[in-house]
């Protein structure tokens, strides 16, 4: 471009002409200036704007720093000088005198990209002297110009806010640690670079001198996922010196900023409640072993892994290191059935490293987590009577009853498992006979008939790690049982106790007709006999005539099909103890 004196190659040496007065600036604005009647010389500058841009945010005023490029010609066409030849854009503070009237007027209140044709008169050039073998005297000056950067040593840096996301954890503050990604540009819309393109975020600290001072002041009081358009001045970015050939001297810098995530190394979780079930009454402690769902995700938002897509709760020990330390940490103090969520910055996740390609290095991680059951390896069987029967309960069960009650299984979130009402009829067992799982058959010791238990089983006494069908592993069991009816049991390995003592005569009570050997038609017709007269029992909760076989089978010593009188023996006699009589 022209400086004032005679143009050069090293313009920087031209001497400079008087500055006018600007008076007719406002007069020119955004039009034509204003032409002497036909055939007199011009009185000002000519400006014609050829290309506005759409947006402008600043207008060139005096004292400002602007960058540009141009073509002068005389009015033939013929080129006297060119920032375009010389590859390098013409910088220089306008109004101050460094350039000719002309230019300096010619160039006020442009916006960045306009394009202007200007028509500079002799006298707002190089007047009536010119310059010797270059310009002749009382040359009109012909410049098409676009302007490319504007600053002021007064300027700071501007920030706009395009999105901000409703929630906002926490903002950006100095000593902070950032991911970010950015467009980078020149204020002319040209790019220089972007972290797109790298595949990953920009990753640093704000505030302790690892950034240029603009984007340490712009990035501050972002919130995860907004985004921002900071623009800096070169003096709060590369200055003169620019930065390789990418970012020229004393170039504008701006930059289109996507906040991914902030954290300070000195953070800790950060815990948010998001529901509470009521009655809680015992919390997570470190050394629990729990089953949880919950949604993994960036702070921006992106989800990197879910229990919920893998139809499959997260089992582990709480407070033990199998899970990173702010999971163990945020896990600790939640109730069965809570949802909370769980921010843990990278210091206490995955670091710097990350993990895999779903964790990025530094990343705050946030789970959303539904707390299903959680159980220690030593709880025992919880509990709880919901009813008992208005009449005094004088018997209860007790280890080889055989009980029938009504029972609804359920896992602690409330899913329903099973349920004895399925089926239309209560449930059978034996308790003490490992019938029924342990834990059930230890909440059902001690019940009175039409009595109403709650249950709470853990997994050690329930279906273990593995579960069973329909019962996944670690669950944790909640029982609503009613005792239906109990029978007393019999001792462990007898089939049929006697209420009094056995006959004396026992083989010829047996022996019906006489002949000296019991089939099975005539012992079954006896014990059948002795139970429908209240004089013995069978093992209830079975078959009576597989009982019986089984009996018939026992005396049947030599397996021919009939007893005789060596082979029958009281059970009592082959213990060698009298507690019951029993065939």
């Amino acid at each position: 471009m022209l400086h004032a004196g005679p143009p050069s190659h090293t313009l920087l040496r031209l001497p400079l002409l008087p500055l006018l007065l600007l008076l007719l600036v406002q007069a020119v604005g955004r039009g034509l200036g204003r032409a002497s009647p036909a055939g007199a010389p011009l009185e000002d500058v000519i400006i014609e704007r050829y290309h506005i841009p759409r947006a402008c945010p600043r207008e060139v005023q005096m004292g400002d720093f602007v960058r540009y490029h141009y073509n002068g010609t005389f009015e033939d066409g013929k080129k006297f000088d060119s920032s375009y030849d010389r590859h390098t854009l013409a910088a220089i503070v306008v109004g101050v005198g460094r350039l000719i009237t002309g230019m300096d007027r010619g160039l006020m209140g442009m916006c960045v990209n306009e394009r202007r044709r200007l028509v500079v008169p002799p006298h707002l050039g190089y007047g009536s002297i010119g310059v010797a073998g270059l310009i002749p005297p009382d040359a009109t000056l012909y410049f098409d110009v676009v302007l490319l950067d504007v600053w002021n040593k007064a300027d700071t840096v501007q920030v706009s806010t395009l999105l901000r996301p409703p929630h906002c954890p926490r903002m950006v503050q100095d000593s902070d640690f950032v991911r970010y990604h950015y467009n980078g540009t020149l204020l002319d819309g040209t790019a220089f670079d972007n972290s797109y393109s790298k595949g990953g975020t920009y990753d640093t600290y704000v505030g302790s001198g690892w950034l240029i001072k603009g984007m340490d002041q712009g990035l501050l009081g972002m919130c995860p996922g907004e985004r921002r358009k900071i623009t800096i001045p070169p003096f709060l970015a590369y200055g003169e010196k620019g930065y390789g050939t990418v970012i020229p001297s004393q170039a504008s810098l701006v930059f289109h900023v996507l906040l991914i995530d902030v954290h300070n190394p000195k953070d800790t979780i950060q815990l948010e409640t998001l529901e509470l079930p009521p009655g809680c009454v015992r919390r997570a402690v470190a050394g629990d072993f729990m089953r949880y769902h919950y949604n993994g995700s960036l702070m921006d938002g992106t989800l990197f892994d879910s229990s919920y897509s893998r139809n499959h709760t997260y089992n582990t020990y709480v407070g033990q290191g199998y899970i990173i330390p702010g999971m163990d940490q945020g896990l600790q103090g939640s109730c069965m059935g809570e949802r909370r969520r769980i921010t843990i910055p990278p210091h206490l996740a995955y670091g710097e490293n990350g993990t895999g390609d779903k964790i990025p290095g530094s990343a705050v991680l946030i789970f959303d987590v539904h707390v299903i059951d959680f159980h220690n390896p030593a709880d025992p069987v919880e509990i709880k009577t919901l009813s008992r029967p208005a009449e005094t309960c004088n018997e209860t069960a007790k280890p080889g009853d055989f009980v029938r009650y009504h029972y609804n299984c359920s896992l602690l979130d409330g899913t329903r498992l099973f349920s004895s009402h399925d089926y239309g009829a209560p449930q059978e067992a034996t308790l003490g006979a490992n019938k029924v799982i342990q834990g059930l058959d230890i909440g059902l010791q001690d019940m009175c008939v039409g009595e109403r238990r709650q249950i709470v089983v853990p997994p050690h006494l329930a279906h273990g790690e593995s579960g069973a069908r329909g019962v996944p592993g670690s669950a944790v069991l909640l029982f609503e049982v009613e005792l239906v009816s109990r029978e007393d049991g019999l001792p462990t390995g007898y089939l049929f106790v006697w209420h009094e003592d056995p006959p004396a005569n026992l083989f010829e009570d047996l022996d019906l007709n006489k002949d000296g050997e019991v089939p099975l038609e005539e012992f079954s017709t006896f014990i059948k006999a002795q139970v429908s007269e209240g004089k013995g029992r069978l093992l209830p909760g079975q078959d009576p005539e597989k009982t019986i076989g089984d009996m018939f089978q026992n005396q049947d010593r030599n397996q021919d099909g009939k007893i005789t009188g060596e082979e029958l023996k009281l059970k009592s006699d082959e213990d060698g103890e009298r507690v019951h009589e029993e065939l």
